[in-house]
């Protein structure tokens, strides 16, 4: 939760009818931590930020004014689907295995991209939303793996997805 807030994002929860509400802001801008350093954002074990959310808010970030380090302290190789989004148009800076820098906010444009895990490949599926243009996803059934008909449900919120076999 935290870590969202820090890029302007917030939410307001029903727990009662089982909703989450998002409530976008105009522009999105991370929040610099004391002295202007830049903020950082890492994973952890609970009820540290959750190394599965760390992509997706890689992708935030590419969206939001400012600059963020994010650093993957639990898994190698983890960070690597940043050339697909660098190849989208985001500025990205990967400083080793486990650490990338982003700065926004960079538009994103249409490309063929690679899901190389679960992970990595909805982390795709948002850029490609976010992004100018068509983007093609191959190896989708990662995706599949975990988030059960995903292209359906975005559907449902109004995006323009939809799956070629």
């Amino acid at each position: 939760e935290g870590a969202f807030r820090r890029f302007g994002v917030t939410w307001t929860i029903d727990a009662k009818a089982h909703t989450l509400r998002y409530v976008p802001k105009k522009r999105l801008r991370m929040r610099y931590d004391l002295g202007d350093a830049i903020p950082s954002v890492s994973d952890g074990t609970w009820p540290a930020f959750p190394s599965d959310m760390l992509s997706v808010l890689i992708v935030l970030a590419t969206q939001a004014r400012g600059t963020c380090l994010f650093f993957e302290k639990m898994f190698e190789s983890r960070l690597y689907f940043v050339d697909h989004l660098k190849q989208m148009g985001a500025k990205i800076v990967q400083c080793d295995p486990h650490r990338v820098v982003v700065t926004g906010p960079s538009p994103l444009y249409g490309e063929t991209v690679s899901s190389p895990d679960i992970r990595a490949g909805i982390s795709l599926v948002i850029a490609a939303l976010a992004a100018k243009g068509t983007s093609t996803i191959l190896n989708a059934e990662r995706i599949d793996r975990g988030y059960v008909a995903v292209d359906r449900q975005l559907r449902a919120l109004g995006a323009n997805i939809e799956r070629k076999d």
